[in-house]
This record gives C-alpha cells, structure tokens and sequence, in this order.
C-alpha cells in the first residue's frame, strides 16, 4: 500500500486552483514537456509515508488516533514556486501562507509516525499544492513571466478541521486516492 497524510481541499479553492491551472496551461500550450495534476487530486500532504505492507496500517493509524485532536486553523492558498529552482524545474506548486498551526501539525504527525517505525522526515516542511511536473527539467519562459506577473495571487483560504490518511494507487492516467482513516480538530 502506497500511504500519505494529507489535507483535503474544499471545492471553492480547488475550482479557483482550477481556473488558475486552465489559464497557465494555455499559456504553455506548446510544451509537452509539462503534465498537469488534475484539481481533483490535489490535497495538502502533511506527511509521505510511501509503500507499507498492509499488516502495518493498524499501528500507523493507531498512532495517529492517540494524538491529542488539533486545534483548528487558517490557511491561505498563495504564491508559486518551482522544485528544486524555476532553472531546473522538476515540479510547479501553489504555495500557502502557513499559520503555526500547520508546521505544528506536520511535526506532531511525524513524530508520532516515527514512534511506530515510520522514518522521520529528513526535509523541512514545506506545505505546497503540486500543480504540474516536468518531463525534463527546462524552464518554460511563458509560464515563468505568468507566475512573475501573479506572484502573490491568492487562490483562496479555508478553514482545517480535519485531515486524512489515505492509499494511493498509481495509474496511467495519473493517481486515485482513496480515504482510510479521518482525524477531526478539536471543534469536530
């Protein structure tokens, strides 16, 4: 099984991402080179644990049941980035403007995950929506003079009151996602 811990995004800021994915695309409409996420399957990962033996899957989402429920909070889907640099581009990102609440959130999960055998992360967390991929790592220069042009753009902001473990299965036509286990805040 092929798990992850993430955030699901509401329906408005994932038609406004959307939109936003659309307008970039025609932009770009001549380089193959890059793929696109389809808006419904962006979420916000909170923590990649990748392919686990199903005997497992107790213990991980046991692990989680036993923290503490959260404190709900804000955030705001704003910016664009490239991984690793917009140069040599591997991915395109939305960025989010991130309260203490979330990097807080992200570091409890992985803590108590280690506790059952999962490896810490090695990366700071970095809370991004994966918008598209580069086949090869070139710089599009229509999508770069978009993003200059929109920088701050803010693509909506919702309010987190749960987050997911989920399975994913890889597939041609890209990954399908389906939730196993839900972890309320506090105030659900």
């Amino acid at each position: 099984m092929r798990l992850f811990i993430a955030i699901e995004l509401p329906e408005d800021v994932r038609a406004a991402i959307a939109r936003e994915q659309t307008r970039l695309r025609a932009l770009c409409a001549g380089n193959s080179g890059i793929r696109w996420t389809a808006p419904d399957s962006l979420h916000l990962t909170l923590k990649f644990i990748g392919e686990t033996p199903p005997e497992r899957m107790p213990a991980l989402a046991g692990a989680l049941q036993a923290l503490e429920p959260f404190a709900p909070f804000e955030v705001a889907v704003r910016g664009f980035g490239f991984f690793p640099d917009a140069r040599h581009p591997h991915v395109f990102w939305a960025g989010f403007e991130v309260p203490p609440g979330l990097g807080h959130l992200a570091c409890t999960i992985d803590a108590a995950l280690a506790s059952a055998g999962t490896p810490r992360e090695t990366r700071a967390f970095t809370p991004h929506l994966t918008l598209a991929r580069f086949r090869a790592p070139r710089a599009d220069p229509a999508l770069l003079r978009a993003i200059e042009n929109s920088a701050n753009a803010s693509l909506g902001s919702f309010r987190v009151e749960e987050y997911f473990l989920f399975e994913s299965h890889l597939l041609p036509g890209g990954a399908q996602h389906r939730k196993v286990a839900r972890f309320p805040s506090r105030d659900k």
